[in-house]
């Protein structure tokens, strides 16, 4: 049994050495105890003690340690239980300047604020291009959104709700619309309800079509990658498994519940040794496989699947796992089945695509073994039934979930978690978990149950009806190994069934592990970080002589996704292909481009796997791995990075795409994959390096 205890300041009485008093919250139903101790005239924190939720403590401790400089500017009632109408706590107005915002770059609250008001900043985009966030492992970007928006009210400046600078709608807007209009094409909504209204170069980018994508899914639940859908997809949902540092990938199956039979152990054992996979037990009680080849995915899906697994969705914004202990079944102190439940509940939401992943957990008794109080929604039993918990998640800022109901029976959890699912995913931000989402409802938590218990606004019938929709029409994703078409997609290039070694991988605890590309300084030295360079440019930014060229083929442009690209192989080099489909008054042109595949900020060879879109009509790819994008005409590097791509003409004629390239000799002194694999104890090659400011440590 474990209990989350935190204390700050001075927390005993006889230690304050000043006239204070005490503000005491006692909740034994949550098993949450709270007492912070202010000056007389309330305008100082002093201390405090927290048990059972210490979500608080982070910005609680602050003020403690700021109370004789900066007098507390909300009442003490408001600093104990949060403000009326809202969620309560832990807003961007409660952190200091100096707290830190984004861990990999060191960008603090205040540094953000001030570049907010000095240089006029309005747009999210513009905020990380300046700032430097947001560029690293993206956590950030939710409290950088709310600096954003929380500045310019301050200002008296309208926040603009926009998705991106392709669509002046928000999700929610944007899912209203297609809802209604029944549109089933990013095409079809990005010229009746985009920018492209107004300019044919307004092609999307890699924030509006995942989410877009992922609201076809919500509402018409169809396989994401048929049709003209894979393009649109982010990383993880357009090869089905996640994508690691590497460039290789991993594959997550399904264990609803955390129960597995011996058997299928057996099974992740022996597809884990016939692809060289390094095997890790994961927090939600399943088993991780990494180090999966592209080329590879199929057949590890194949054997997988035969056995009786089917995809976990660890690499989408969907359920993931649904948490439990063995309730019941074994231990002496469970209350109902909560393994049995757990499995239920993961099997009835699994697939479900939402604005951010979703997490459950089922505890059989008020020990919460399962740690269903940290999930998204959480059921903990009772000798009475279920005491029902929304809006929890771990992460980089922890929050306990919030009790909906209690002691309800199991059915009617059921149904108020399919009406809250749906609410969320009707009415949530992009990219905003349940616990921020349900901070920002006008009216928090009791406006939640007067719309799931009590239908206040009367669309639960319509709300439960789209959740039987999705539950109904599920479908494993993994099914792709039955469509010959599908499987082509994970080919390692387009141009021949030829496949390279892109990483060496050496043993460490008796398991392979990738070796770890160590960028140098221009002394020859390793990168601040002891691990990766911010910019390791690489000789790949010294362009090619290009006068000596000639078209290559490189095959049928139909092995190429419209608005997508694809890795080709040259000589010993990896080129991507993109192309972009444009539609001006009924006539359809369609621009090919060509670079190289290795994106220069990493060294991993993952380009072609990017999604194709525009930056201010400037054609560009996003690059998978750190979202940094690249001008598919210059190469330019468009994140502010001082990176560059080697570019190529591309044209497709009679159906054939070329290039137009150097000899063979020429791009290999270059760009071949050997020169760049990361080695054991670091022996690639290495080249000269700028190390920037923007520095991330991995």
């Amino acid at each position: 049994m474990g209990m989350e205890v935190g204390s700050f300041g001075d927390y005993f009485p006889e230690l304050i050495k000043e006239p204070f008093e005490a503000l005491t919250y006692n909740n034994p139903l949550e098993k949450v105890y709270k007492k912070l101790f202010f000056s007389a005239d309330g305008k100082k924190l002093l201390g405090g003690i927290l048990v059972g939720d210490t979500s608080d403590f982070v910005r609680l401790s602050l003020m403690c340690k700021q109370k004789d400089t900066k007098p507390l500017v909300d009442l003490p009632n408001e600093i104990l239980l949060g403000k009326r109408g809202g969620g309560g706590g832990n807003s961007v107005l409660d952190l200091p300047d100096e707290a830190q915002v984004c861990s990999c770059n060191n960008v603090s609250k205040g540094d953000i604020c001030k570049a907010i008001k000095e240089k006029k900043l309005t747009k999210l985009g513009d905020v990380k291009k300046i700032c430097n966030v947001g560029t690293g492992c993206g956590g950030c970007i939710p409290m950088v959104k709310d600096i954003l928006e929380t500045e310019l009210a301050a200002a008296g400046t309208a926040v603009d709700k926009s998705l991106c600078e392709h669509f002046a709608y928000s999700r929610q807007e944007l899912y209203q619309i297609v809802q209604v209009e029944q549109y089933s094409t990013f095409a079809e909504v990005l010229a009746k309800h985009g920018r492209k209204q107004h300019d044919p170069r307004s092609y999307g980018c890699e924030i509006c079509k995942p989410t877009v994508a992922s609201i076809f899914a919500s509402l018409q639940n169809g396989h994401i990658l048929k049709g003209d859908r894979a393009p649109l997809q982010d990383s993880n949902d357009r090869f089905l498994a996640n994508l690691q540092k590497s460039g290789q990938f991993s594959v997550v199956p399904r264990v609803a519940g955390g129960e597995i039979t011996p058997d299928k152990l057996i099974v992740l054992g022996q597809v884990a040794k016939k692809f060289d996979l390094y095997t890790k037990i994961t927090g939600g009680q399943r088993v991780d496989l990494f180090g999966a080849q592209k080329q590879d995915l199929p057949a590890i899906w194949r054997l997988l699947v035969d056995a009786g697994f089917e995809s976990g969705h660890a690499y989408g914004k969907s359920l993931r796992t649904v948490k439990s202990c063995v309730g019941t079944t074994w231990c002496r102190y469970g209350q109902q089945d909560s393994v049995g439940f757990a499995i239920f509940l993961e099997n009835r939401y699994r697939g479900i695509r939402s604005p951010h992943k979703l997490k459950g957990g089922v505890s059989g008794c008020t020990r919460e073994c399962a740690e269903a109080r940290s999930k998204d929604f959480g059921c903990i039993a009772t000798d009475q039934g279920y005491n029902v918990y929304v809006g929890g998640n771990g992460g980089t800022t922890p929050r306990h979930a919030t009790l909906l109901a209690s002691d309800v029976p199991q059915d009617l959890a059921v149904q108020y978690l399919d009406r809250y699912i749906m609410y969320y995913i009707l009415t949530a931000d992009r990219l905003q978990r349940t616990s921020k989402w349900l901070d920002g409802l006008d009216g928090g938590i009791e406006q939640l149950r007067r719309v799931v218990m009590l239908d206040s606004l009367g669309i639960c019938a319509m709300l439960e009806k789209q959740m039987s929709f999705l539950v109904g029409t599920y479908e494993c994703e993994w099914k792709v190994v039955e469509s010959p078409e599908l499987m082509a997609q994970f080919a390692q290039f387009k141009n021949t069934a030829e496949t390279q070694k892109e990483v060496q991988m050496h043993t460490v605890r008796d398991q392979r592990l990738p070796a770890t590309f160590v960028a140098r300084t221009k002394t020859g030295s390793s990168s601040p970080t002891g691990t990766k360079s911010s910019s390791p440019a690489s000789s790949t930014s010294v362009l090619l002589d290009l006068d000596d060229s000639e078209w290559v083929s490189f095959g049928s442009k139909s092995l190429f996704d419209a608005n997508g690209g694809g890795a080709v192989l040259y000589g010993e080099s990896q080129l991507a292909v993109f192309n972009i489909v444009e539609s001006c008054n009924g006539i359809e042109k369609v621009s090919w481009y060509a670079t190289q595949n290795m994106c220069p900020f990493d060294h991993s060879f993952v380009l072609a796997q990017g999604i194709v879109g525009d930056l201010d009509g400037r054609p560009k790819v996003a690059c998978p791995m750190h979202k940094r994008s690249y001008d598919l005409s210059d190469g330019c590097c468009l994140s502010g990075d001082d990176l560059r791509l080697q570019t190529f003409e591309a044209k497709e004629e009679e159906g054939v795409v070329y290039v137009l390239l150097p000899a063979t000799d020429v791009v290999d002194a270059r760009l071949a994959t050997s020169k760049f694999v990361a080695k054991e104890r670091d022996d690639a090659v290495h080249a000269e390096v700028v190390v920037t400011p923007a520095t991330l440590d991995w």
